[in-house]
């Protein structure tokens, strides 16, 4: 069955820059990486036992956005290495059954990539429209449209050279791409083989809803009120087109590969639209977890209605932090940390891990003299924190974020201690290996009480019940009839007990999976 690994498998996200320096610069790097694998699966349930990596940016750029404004999509960036570097470690990886997608950046690149220096020498070049240029409009802008980073204000900048105006929704330093131009798709498609050839898995798509724009340039509405058009410069019928083309590229190949897309939609309806008839996306990233309060009735209800407007072919996906948002530990606090572990690794979908989170890092203060991102993103994205030494273990030289708490959090102070956080995400990860209820079984709600988020996972013969407790008090739920065992509670003491499916006892902020007799 084609979909099995990404659709079953456990999905890490590694943040390059901050997750192991090899060279004592301060900087993460590939090598640090590999020298890293054993951590993600070393095929024992003493390593975290995740299935696939996604890594950020490692391409050669300027760093204006940290690997988002690419200037070769064809190069790793010496900050990183070098493309041996990356061989090995793609070679590492799947030596351990390791998957690896790297993410591609096909909305814009870097001013400084060879296309836009072609593009900006001169109207007549003929890379001149593989970007979006436009004349002033009453002397300003060409539109209304606004950069999605708060502080850069429209979303296009004039060029003295050239008398025109370029469009860029990030910073000025990442000019659009004109996705209207044939030779644009041509170009990424073959971007695409280059990498996939090497031997990667997959694509994690930046900003996939957002690559293709209004043709006239039209304004958007100043209000998004019932029957007015939405947003002229996201999310338009004509992205469909460009992930289908994607889609045919990814099963020229053999090997199953795949493509999870930044869906920016809010829409769930619009959003189940990026899988197509499973002939666009194989995963959709959902970032609704992201943005719920702590409360068991919103994640339920986030939870029931992707299932409900899920096509049959499709298949969900959950995240709880990622490198552009604050971390989940930090939104929920640390004595939540394990339900939303549980949460995450036993739902109907593909879960995906931010580096860190299994450890339960938390956002960094960051001095103003040490801020280096325009977006706020520093706190999320620190280096991450293996042993409780000043510099955790990173490197050791000068991190280029400051560190957290590493006498307080790390992967060393966790690893023997079966209580840890750390613990509990390997018995979930090497749990959900052993259950085809957990990998590929269907999703059933369980009414329960409030605060309280319950489900019944079902698979060839196999079940699973799932029982949340998100609240600070300790509470009963009743699961079904019969006697049933504990596979694996948040609280390390119960593993194994047998309880009353009636009566299912919770101690407060717990969570447990059990087996029906």
């Amino acid at each position: 069955m084609r979909g099995t690994w990404w659709r079953e498998g456990v999905f890490y996200q590694i943040y390059p820059r901050s997750f192991q320096d090899s060279n004592g610069d301060g900087i993460g790097d590939l090598a640090g990486i590999t020298a890293r694998l054993d951590h993600l699966n070393d095929g024992t349930p003493r390593s975290l036992g995740i299935d696939a990596i996604w890594l950020s940016p490692f391409y050669r750029s300027p760093m204006a956005d940290f690997g988002y404004d690419v200037s070769d999509y064809r190069d790793v960036d010496p900050t990183f290495g070098n493309l041996a570097e990356f061989d090995r470690l793609l070679a590492e990886a799947h030596r351990r059954n390791i998957r690896v997608i790297v993410d591609i950046v096909p909305g814009h690149t870097s001013d400084q990539h060879p296309w836009f220096k072609a593009a900006r020498s001169s109207r007549t070049d003929p890379k001149r429209d593989y970007f979006v240029w436009a004349n002033p409009r009453r002397g300003g802008p060409p539109n209304n449209w606004r950069a999605v980073f708060r502080r850069v204000g429209p979303a296009w900048t004039f060029d003295d050279q050239s008398g025109q105006y370029y469009l860029h929704h990030f910073l000025p330093e990442q000019p659009d791409l004109n996705w209207r131009n044939p030779a644009v798709r041509k170009e990424i498609d073959d971007i695409m083989r280059f990498w996939l050839d090497r031997g990667v898995d997959g694509f994690r798509v930046d900003v996939a809803s957002g690559l293709i724009r209004d043709e006239r340039l039209r304004d958007n509405p100043r209000f998004q009120l019932r029957g007015w058009p939405r947003r002229r410069n996201w999310d338009l019928d004509e992205v469909h087109e460009i992930h289908r083309g994607w889609r045919k590229v990814l099963d020229s190949y053999d090997g199953d590969r795949m493509a999870v897309g930044e869906i920016g939609v809010r829409n769930l309806r619009r959003h189940v639209r990026y899988y197509g008839e499973d002939d666009e996306l194989q995963l959709s990233f959902n970032f609704h977890f992201l943005e719920q309060p702590w409360v068991a009735e919103r994640f339920r209800a986030v939870v029931e209605e992707w299932e409900r407007l899920l096509p049959a072919h499709a298949w969900p996906d959950y995240t709880l932090s990622n490198h552009d948002r604050s971390r989940a530990t930090s939104r929920y606090g640390a004595e939540r940390a394990g339900v939303a572990a549980m949460m995450l690794l036993t739902l109907r979908g593909t879960p995906f891990i931010y580096y860190g989170e299994e450890i339960g890092m938390t956002d960094v203060p960051i001095p103003s003299n040490r801020i280096v991102d325009i977006d706020g993103r520093d706190p999320e994205r620190t280096p991450m924190q293996w042993d409780a030494s000043p510099k955790g273990g990173f490197t050791t030289g000068d991190p280029w974020l400051p560190i957290g708490d590493t006498a307080r959090t790390s992967v060393a102070a966790q690893r023997d201690d079966p209580a840890s956080l750390f613990s509990l995400y390997r018995r979930l990860s090497w749990l959900r290996k052993s259950s085809p209820a957990l990998r590929r079984g269907s999703y059933r709600t369980v009414p329960a009480a409030r605060g309280i988020f319950a489900y019944a996972r079902e698979a060839d013969g196999h079940r699973a019940l799932v029982a949340l407790n998100f609240t600070a008090s300790a509470q009963v739920v009743a699961l079904g009839s019969g006697s049933g065992r504990v596979l694996l509670s948040t609280r390390h003491d119960r593993d194994g007990a047998e309880v009353d499916l009636a009566r299912v006892e919770l101690s407060p902020d717990e969570g447990v999976v059990l087996a029906p007799a």
